[in-house]
């Protein structure tokens, strides 16, 4: 009986010989075949079909494309390229990079643009979120949103109630130009009626690489519902419909005490009731605009320039009741709104006239705001632009706004 040493002994030499012939083996097979095989996965069965052809007919007969490829090699002792190595080879020999390739690096954001560029620590973060006018009027890059994507321009909302001190049961627009421009016979007209309006706009075209210099196109359309006028079969008893073509820019200059003028900005607009004499009224107007902000305050200083019809004229007169401008103050409280427009004529004695709204929005639910509307003054409607009352309606909005 063979002891423990001895049969290790005899173990040893037996695995040192069978090495010995592997060597061998792999040395007396052509280099080059032998490495195209080997990069083969092992995994394939083309591996023992490529190494064990005899003749081309058994090359042939391999469906593997990169094996078939190197069996016809060995058979004919040539030397041939590389192939590629498998898509799992790839996987595990993929190494990881070390640094960004050159094409992710050229397209990652440029630390000079200012449009990519993010806020520095101490700087506020909501000059990178976008103010309330660039968000309303996109007059940041960072801020820009597709063209011709509606979005609310105006308030929208709905008042059930909308109560005046004073009805214009006889409006009139009489002048020597249009003497008949008036109604003969008063109208039964409650006090109490609905007020809604719908208000969109869309960009239409950027004059400029960043978007700050755009066109935009804008339809407001508000009307007055006696719905509680039975009476009278619930009328509608006026709607005002106010296309506008409007250029903007953004400036972001810096004033004293923190304020900026953020925008500039151009308008055609034309407001009409779209009605017959004796009520019909119409006006063209350029208006101008400039806007400034601070924080959560936005003030809007917008002058205007009638353009004069070449015919008659169906609201003689209507800068000195309307105005010749307004200025509109905003103030976000969290998500509360207050908004304060007041307009004035520009002119002393009895030609001093104007008018001043007041609005709340407070938040009800969701995107759903409550709606408070507080009117003095002339011109709430075209109707009455130059009729003087007094008017408070409560409601709903439905955007956000301002």
């Amino acid at each position: 009986m063979l002891s423990i040493r001895e049969f290790r002994r005899r173990l040893a030499m037996a695995m040192t010989g069978a090495a010995a012939v592997l060597a061998v083996l792999i040395a007396a097979m052509p280099q080059d075949a032998s490495a195209q095989i080997a990069a083969l996965p092992a995994e394939n069965p083309a591996l023992s079909a490529a190494s064990s052809a005899k003749t081309p007919a058994d090359c042939a007969a391999i469906r593997d494309n990169d094996a078939r490829l190197a069996c016809y090699d060995r058979l004919n002792g040539r030397a041939p390229d590389a192939p590629p190595p498998s898509a799992a080879a790839q996987v595990r020999l993929q190494p990881v990079p070390a640094a960004l390739p050159v094409a992710a690096a050229a397209s990652s954001p440029r630390v000079d643009d200012p449009c990519t560029r993010l806020p520095e620590a101490s700087g506020s973060a909501r000059n990178y979120l976008g103010s309330t006018l660039s968000e309303r009027w996109e007059l940041s890059c960072r801020d820009q949103m597709p063209r011709f994507l509606p979005r609310p321009h105006r308030p929208v909302y709905l008042l059930p109630v909308s109560w005046t001190s004073r009805s214009n049961r006889s409006p009139s627009a009489a002048s020597s130009e249009s003497p008949d421009n008036g109604v003969v016979q008063a109208l039964d007209l409650d006090k109490n009626e609905a007020k809604f309006q719908i208000s969109l706009k869309s960009k239409i075209w950027a004059l400029d690489d960043h978007g700050t210099l755009s066109v935009w196109g804008a339809y407001t359309q508000n009307s007055r519902w006696q719905i509680y006028n039975g009476r009278e079969s619930r009328p509608f008893r006026e709607t005002n419909y106010e296309p506008e073509l409007i250029v903007t820019h953004g400036t972001d200059v810096g004033l004293p005490f923190g304020w900026k003028a953020s925008m500039v900005g151009l308008s055609f607009n034309h407001q009409s009731n779209g009605r017959a004499a004796p009520l019909s009224r119409s006006w063209n107007r350029m208006i101008g605009e400039l806007s400034l902000e601070h924080d959560e305050t936005t003030v809007s200083l917008r002058p205007w320039w009638r353009i004069l019809n070449t015919g008659s004229d169906d609201n003689p007169g209507i800068q000195d009741y309307i105005g010749r401008g307004e200025v509109l103050v905003t103030q976000k409280l969290g998500r509360h709104v207050l908004a304060l427009t007041a307009r004035h004529s520009l002119k002393g004695g009895d030609r001093s006239r104007g008018s001043a709204q007041l609005e709340w929005a407070f938040p009800i639910g969701g995107g759903l705001h409550g709606y408070l509307q507080l009117f003095s003054g002339y011109g709430e409607s075209l109707i009455d632009y130059n009729f003087r009352e007094s008017r408070i309606g409560l409601g709903v909005s439905v955007v956000e706004w301002r």
